[in-house]
């Protein structure tokens, strides 16, 4: 089984893949590890994307799809199949993708889109606030400190909710090309987000156990 999950920041993406992967299996394979084993391992790939980051620049794609298509070709990936958590993040990438899991004769089964509205996301992503002298972290809605007074707590400048609008505005901006191109493969299964964990793991399970 060869997936893909999609979400939004927010929207329980990492819940479910760490689910997705217990429940079936397959390798978890996400961009910050990849990134991190390549460099450790100091393979060609990961020699050229550490030159990038040492310099504080960003990671052209060939070297980022290279490092992906390095992984895929790993012996345990087709032992086991994959699930591939922040890629692709733009369609250039998606249709790399395309390109990598062709060569590797490798079949993509389907595409996980936790599906959430924006404007709940908003109120998740930006009721988080800290204690100014304990450090702790509390959420206005769903974990709220029980002796809360405004003056003792603070929010991070990128908690703030037209920060987190933008981000997520970026986020849409870049997933939307990438979920219609998979569409028109006919393999996205769009998961209602805004329920319980495990209503929505549950759907989770039924899209891929139909694939």
């Amino acid at each position: 089984m060869n997936l893909l999950i999609m979400g939004l920041p927010g929207a329980g993406k990492g819940t479910q893949a760490a689910k997705i992967v217990e429940t079936f299996g397959v390798v978890h394979i996400s961009t910050g590890d990849m990134f991190r084993a390549a460099i450790a391992n100091q393979t060609e790939m990961g020699t050229l994307a550490k030159s990038y980051i040492d310099k504080g620049e960003l990671v052209p794609d060939e070297v980022t799809n290279g490092i992906v298509k390095d992984r895929l070709a790993e012996s345990d990936i087709a032992e086991k199949g994959f699930l591939l958590d922040g890629y692709p993040r733009t369609i250039e990438q998606a249709h790399a993708l395309d390109d990598t899991l062709k060569e590797l004769n490798i079949k993509l089964d389907g595409v996980i889109n936790i599906d959430v509205n924006p404007e709940s996301l908003v109120e998740r992503l930006s009721g988080r606030i800290i204690n100014r002298k304990t450090g702790e972290t509390y959420h206005k809605v769903f974990n709220p400190p029980t002796d809360y007074n405004e003056e003792d707590y603070y929010q991070r400048e990128d908690d703030k909710p037209e920060t987190v609008k933008r981000r997520l505005d970026v986020n849409i901006a870049q997933g939307e090309p990438i979920l219609d191109h998979y569409r028109k493969l006919g393999l996205v299964s769009d998961i209602q987000g805004n329920q319980e964990i495990s209503d929505v793991f549950a759907d989770v399970k039924k899209a891929i156990s139909s694939l």
